[in-house]
């Protein structure tokens, strides 16, 4: 047989194979009912292929010659692969004699090290004001399996700038979140691990990103505190050494306003009265204090009556009467013109009265409605959790504390206006009967 039949033939065979090939991973990968006919079909073109090589002898030498190269590339990536696993066993084997020349000494420093870096991060971690700058923490040591110097050296380093930061007070410069959950860098004051602070907010750890978020409400006990200390005018704060808890408790503390507000709708009604009660009261009682300077003025000058004050028209009215009459009759035309006087110096004085019996009142309505809205927080949501019934208790306790306090000054009031009319009175009838006597006295004929 010929060279160029016998390498006719070896193609062949070398054609035939990849088909046999070709044909097993198509069948793998058909369902089971085509695998014989994706096989027909695959040996087919297979076929058609092989014999257009056959026919065209450029064409599969350049097939030929594909599949040479194909073989180096492999062979090359082959070596590479080789080349490295040579490398990382040599390096596996100089960590272990570096391991090996530590000893156990080593070893369990690095393991303490581990354990106690690992814990400081978790009791930090994202919430002490401590790791508030990038790196600040010491790093994880876990996945370490030989301690290196500049390891042991960092850690080192970190651990004493933890322990300095806790007795410094630090002006820093850092993304902070308002209420509004705007952020933006500001400057700010950090005391250690106890405060952080601008101008005028107190600022917590976040507890999503662990960025610094101003409080809703700074209690207005440090509140005044901030500014002295933030401007370098003052070296006093208030330090919070339960790490919140307490400010946490005074920032919940309600304004005035706000207990103002927990009274609801009865609470506004018996504020509303009360206001009303000491505008009518002050209004009389600077009306009364009017006439009593008038009328003092008037007792000085008896001789010249005037008809602006309660005094002098009860005179003018005594000098008009018939002094023929008799003194029962003078004394009872006395008597009316001065009780004529009484209606405007006592007015206001039972309204007042009365707004001062109804706020107590008012008050203790509140606190069955509260009471009521407690109970029905009871009935739907059981007394599991204490916050659901707080708002029906403030209500009741505020209402009654509304009600008190604005009963208590309309009693101050009314007495006021009670010793204030009363006083006018007797001076007004005192003075009028003495201008009666002094009549009677003049026109009784003398007796020997």
């Amino acid at each position: 047989m010929s060279r160029p039949a016998l390498r006719q033939l070896f193609y062949a065979c070398l054609m035939l194979g990849l088909v046999a090939i070709s044909g097993a991973s198509m069948a793998q990968t058909e369902s089971a009912t085509s695998l014989r006919e994706a096989r027909e079909a695959a040996e087919a073109r297979d076929q058609q292929r092989l014999m257009g090589f056959l026919d065209d002898q450029q064409a599969l030498e350049s097939a030929l010659e594909q599949a040479r190269t194909e073989h180096e590339e492999a062979q090359q990536q082959h070596e590479a692969l080789e080349t490295q696993q040579a490398e990382q066993a040599d390096q596996a084997s100089e960590l272990s004699e570096r391991q090996a020349e530590q000893g156990e000494a080593l070893t369990g420093l690095l393991s303490n090290l581990a354990r106690h870096s690992s814990e400081i991060r978790n009791a930090l971690g994202e919430e002490s004001l401590l790791s508030l700058e990038e790196g600040a923490l010491p790093p994880r040591l876990d996945e370490v399996e030989v301690l290196e110097r500049h390891q042991l050296e960092e850690v080192v380093d970190r651990l004493a700038a933890l322990t300095a930061r806790t007795g410094r007070a630090e002006r820093l410069s850092l993304p902070v979140a308002d209420a509004n959950g705007e952020v933006a860098t500001r400057e700010l004051v950090r005391l250690g691990d106890f405060a952080a602070f601008t101008e005028n907010k107190l600022l917590e750890r976040g507890e999503n990103d662990g960025n610094l978020v101003a409080l809703p409400r700074t209690p207005d006990a440090i509140g005044g505190l901030l500014a002295d200390y933030y401007q370098g005018e003052s070296h006093v704060f208030a330090v919070d050494p339960t790490q919140g808890s307490v400010l946490e408790a005074l920032a919940q503390q309600p304004s005035l306003w706000e207990r103002f507000q927990q009274g609801g709708y009865v609470g506004y009604v018996v504020v509303a009265l009360g206001i009303l009660g000491l505008i009518i009261g002050l209004g009389q009682y600077l009306y009364l204090v009017l006439v009593s300077l008038r009328v003092n003025r008037q007792r000085q000058s008896l001789s010249q009556l005037k008809p602006n004050n309660p005094l002098g028209r009860v005179l003018l009215r005594f000098e008009g009467m018939d002094k023929h009459q008799t003194p029962e009759a003078l004394e009872a035309r006395l008597d009316e013109a001065v009780l004529a006087e009484l209606p405007k110096l006592e007015r206001s004085q039972p309204m007042v009265k009365l707004l001062a019996a109804i706020a107590p009142l008012l008050g203790l309505l509140g606190t069955v409605t509260g009471m009521i809205v407690t109970f029905q927080a009871i009935t739907v949501f059981g007394t599991g959790d204490p916050q659901l019934m707080a708002g029906g208790i403030s209500q009741a306790l505020v209402t009654t504390v509304l009600g008190l306090i604005t009963a208590v000054p309309l009693l101050f009031v009314q007495t006021a206006l009670s010793g204030r009319s009363r006083y006018l009175t007797h001076v007004i009838e005192g003075q009028a009967s003495a201008t009666l006597a002094d009549h009677l006295e003049s026109h009784t004929p003398a007796v020997n």
